[in-house]
């Protein structure tokens, strides 16, 4: 076993080891059971997917549906893309989201399906296992750990493992007496079987207005080099470092 693996995998059984004990932990959210419906839709100028452009640098249209009982929920997501063949990218996910001392727990299984894709020699389909946990301290800093991991990443590229660090600090009061605001930065990476290694990153403000809308500015980077690049999204171009703007709403 490699020292990369040994590291995500110790990370990895941390968080959801201390993810079942949570699920042990908390008869009063067990209480809390009330069946909820929601759904987001969003116009972004950019799709990007682990510092990616799924989209060819282009606008995308995306939206999702929810539903939560308790700690459990289940959900899909969908997007235009510009990738292999294919124009759209629908996503299937559900888990549950424990809360322990503190602690928010986010274990959850998702599963990336892209109909129409040429996919006769590999299958461009796959699954993954999202664990996560985030602490909120005083109200206003959150700071995160996720990891996904996928048995077989899509093509049939191996085994696949992202990690990702973030910090969220959201203001007090109002900008404007109108927008609440918020600044957001994250570092990831990926390691998969058959393609390169690389670190993805981002930073950038979000408004909230109106309780249900926001707008979000983005600077995305990664270290990709161009063959790199095209061996995950086919052109060169598309892991270059730039900034996405995205307006999103939540019903």
């Amino acid at each position: 076993m490699t020292r990369r693996s040994r590291e995500v995998g110790i990370i990895k059984a941390c968080v959801m080891g201390a993810a079942l004990a949570a699920t042990l932990a908390y008869p009063a959210q067990a209480q809390e059971k009330k069946l909820t419906l929601s759904g987001t839709a969003a116009l972004t100028t950019d799709y990007i997917f682990r510092g990616l452009s799924f989209t060819d640098e282009g606008p995308a249209i995306q939206g999702s549906f929810d539903a939560t009982y308790g700690i459990f929920y289940a959900g899909m997501w969908a997007s235009n893309i510009e990738l292999d063949g294919t124009s759209v990218e629908i996503d299937y996910y559900a888990g549950i989201r424990p809360t322990w001392r503190g602690i928010s727990f986010d274990i959850a299984a998702l599963y990336y399906t892209y109909p129409g894709a040429n996919d006769n020699l590999a299958e461009a389909d796959y699954f993954e296992l999202k664990t996560k946990a985030a602490y909120t301290f005083g109200e206003k800093l959150t700071l995160a750990v996720t990891n996904y991991w996928s048995p077989e990443f899509t093509f049939e590229t191996g085994e696949a493992d992202a990690l990702e660090f973030s910090a969220t600090y959201a203001f007090g009061s109002k900008l404007f007496n109108f927008f609440s605001p918020s600044i957001s930065g994250m570092v990831g990476s990926q390691w998969v079987d058959d393609l390169p290694h690389y670190t993805y990153w981002n930073a950038g403000l979000t408004l909230g207005f109106l309780d249900r809308w926001s707008v979000d500015v983005r600077y995305w980077d990664t270290d990709l080099n161009d063959t790199g690049c095209v061996s995950y999204v086919g052109i060169a171009s598309t892991c270059d470092a730039r900034v996405v703007g995205t307006l999103a709403a939540t019903f």
